[in-house]
């Protein structure tokens, strides 16, 4: 029990992942580039492709489930991180990102949903959560992190200027850039720092 505590959001990043992969393998086919595409397109389809009933071809997808549990492992696996990361900070700002992580396992899971729209809220608390996070980093003495960060808000922003602009087949290709970063990164900093890193860290 105390395994799975300590490696939580690990196993619910890779359980998330698998899952993803076995929707996209089931995924019937049709992007916003080209509706008669056969199959799941990783540089033609947005992940959201996944979460809905029918395909952009208009088949039955019968892969959603397996993205919307996908999703769900993905929101918990974000929540708990928040959590986490919020004690190793002290600061006032440590609240805030404790409230990130419960929001997040409502407002994430909520993208594969009807309400999607809704759920998109989570990209700008996730943004805002590692953004915070950052700004700690940068203070500290972890140095590939902070390179780490900074990479990863790089990727978020392009993906916004991208699909802003509407240049779709660039967006495409970094939503996964922007999604992989952010695994990595959260991943990076759930094991890969201490409490010691940032007590003396005031904001």
């Amino acid at each position: 029990m105390q395994t799975i505590k300590k490696y939580s959001v690990l196993i619910c990043m890779v359980i998330s992942l698998v899952l993803i992969v076995i929707a996209a393998s089931l995924y019937p086919g049709g992007s916003l580039l080209d509706k008669n595409s056969i199959g799941f397109g990783w540089s033609k389809n947005f992940v959201s492709n996944l979460f809905a009933a029918k395909a952009i071809n208009g088949s039955e997808n019968s892969g959603r489930i397996w993205a919307v549990i996908g999703m769900a492992f993905q929101s918990v696996g974000y929540g708990i991180f928040f959590i986490h990361m919020s004690k190793k900070i002290a600061s006032s700002w440590a609240n805030i990102l404790k409230y990130i992580g419960f929001a997040n396992i409502l407002f994430i899971f909520l993208i594969a949903t009807p309400l999607h729209d809704v759920g998109t809220i989570s990209i700008v608390l996730t943004l805002f959560g590692l953004f915070t996070i950052t700004v700690f980093v940068l203070k500290s003495k972890l140095h590939f992190l902070k390179f780490c960060c900074i990479f990863c808000l790089l990727t978020f922003y392009g993906f916004f200027i991208l699909f802003g602009f509407g240049y779709l087949s660039s967006a495409i290709i970094m939503q996964k850039v922007y999604n992989a970063s952010a695994i990595l990164l959260v991943l990076g900093l759930e094991y890969f720092t201490k409490n010691e890193d940032f007590m003396r860290i005031k904001s």
